[in-house]
This record gives structure tokens, C-alpha cells and sequence, in this order.
């Protein structure tokens, strides 16, 4: 008996790593920029640690409700898109079937074959099978709102304790240095799983994430001793 041959696609992940990457990255930089540039207009290590805090919390809920509202809408086009079709193939059967046919002929396929594939795939599911061909949805890339928040918020949430701890564990004259040399570790490793697990190449997940992370800390620590300077 042959065994059942299983795949398992990177481009399954998507919906779920791409949230999950996201507010992972976004909670390490925009906490650690936070602490950073508070801590370069010399507070007081007590005040560092709220205005983390705060961040922390203030950037999960923000993450959350911009995921969910972004992800919902592409869940409100695509539903807007399956009822139109919905309502052409029942209006409209024989020039769904023509549409279906020339796609499948500009693939490739003979125009009587292409005409057979289409006929038997509209018997089967006309529906699923305009949304695949015609609108290229399929349920892998399909849009799923809580999902997103809920990815985005938890990920945020963790990248952003990452920098608290540090605030937690250094002496205050090493603070700036201590969460940004961490932060960076932090950011590279994260770029690099990530990187690993959608199948890319983990240097280079783990350069970009790094240099926009020290880019940002640098900009907001430059910010902070600006003002902190300022009578």
C-alpha cells in the first residue's frame, strides 16, 4: 500500500506569521525606543520603567484593533467579491463557464480540455472555483481578523517585556546601553526565526530587522537627550 504523501507549504503560515512577525518586531523597537529616549533625558529609572509599561500596553491594544480592522476589511472585500460572483452564476451560468474556460486556456490547457476541466469544476463547486481561478482566494491566504489581533497583540506584548527586563536587570548608568545592545540581540534572533520558519534565509531576516531597530533607537535616544538638554 503506498503511504499518503503529506506537504506542508511555508505559504500556509502566512496569515498568522505575518502578525506574529510583526508584533513581535514592533513590541521589541517601539518599547525599546520608548525606554531609550526617556532614559537619554536622564529620568529616573522608576519613570523608564512607566512609560514601558505603559507603551506596553498602550502598543498591544493598538495592535490588535489595527489588525483586526485591517485584516476585517479584506474579509469584507472578500465576501463582497463571493456574492457578486454568487449572484453572476446564477444570473449568468453560460458566460461564467466562457470566463472560467479562458482562463484556463491562457494557462495552457487545449480549449476543449480547458472547456471540460471548467464544466466539471463548475459542477462540483462553481463557486470555489471562481474564487480560486478568477479572484485567486483560496482558504491558506483567506482573511482572518482574530486570529491577526490576537497574534499581533500577544507578540507585541512579549517582544515589548523583552526591553522592560532589561531596565529590570541593568545598573541605571549601563541602562541605555544595556536594553539597546539586548534589544539588538533580541531583533536579530526574532528576524532569524522568523526568517527560518517562513523558509527564507535567516541573515538576512535577521540584518533588516537590526538595522531598522538601531536605526529607530538612535533616532529616539538622539530625541531624548535633545529635549532632556533643553532648560
Amino acid at each position: 500500500m503506498r503511504k499518503r504523501h503529506l506537504e506542508q507549504h511555508y505559504a500556509e503560515r502566512i496569515g498568522w506569521l505575518r502578525a506574529a512577525v510583526l508584533g513581535a518586531n514592533d513590541g521589541i523597537v517601539s518599547t525599546a525606543s520608548l525606554v531609550v529616549g526617556v532614559a537619554a533625558a536622564h529620568a529616573a529609572r522608576a519613570d523608564v520603567l512607566v512609560a514601558g509599561v505603559a507603551g506596553l500596553v498602550a502598543g498591544a491594544m493598538s495592535m490588535a484593533a489595527g489588525e483586526y480592522v485591517s485584516v476585517s476589511s479584506q474579509s469584507d472585500t472578500e465576501k463582497a467579491d463571493l456574492a457578486r460572483e454568487r449572484k453572476e452564476l446564477s444570473t449568468e451560468p453560460e458566460a461564467e463557464l466562457a470566463e472560467l474556460t479562458a482562463i484556463y486556456v491562457k494557462r495552457g490547457l487545449e480549449p476543449a480540455l480547458a472547456g471540460q476541466v471548467a464544466t466539471q469544476l463548475m459542477n462540483h463547486d462553481a463557486l470555489g472555483a471562481h474564487a480560486r481561478d478568477e479572484l485567486g482566494w483560496s482558504e491558506t491566504h483567506s482573511a482572518r481578523p482574530i486570529q491577526a489581533g490576537l497574534a499581533s497583540a500577544a507578540t507585541f506584548a512579549a517582544g515589548a517585556a523583552l526591553p522592560l527586563l532589561a531596565v529590570l536587570a541593568s545598573p541605571p548608568a549601563w541602562l541605555i546601553y544595556a536594553v539597546s545592545g539586548s534589544s539588538l540581540v533580541f531583533l536579530a534572533v526574532m528576524g532569524a526565526l522568523a526568517a527560518r520558519v517562513g523558509g527564507a534565509r535567516m541573515g538576512i531576516g535577521a540584518a533588516r530587522v537590526t538595522f531598522w531597530g538601531a536605526l529607530a533607537m538612535a533616532a529616539t535616544a538622539g530625541a531624548g537627550a535633545l529635549f532632556g538638554a533643553a532648560p
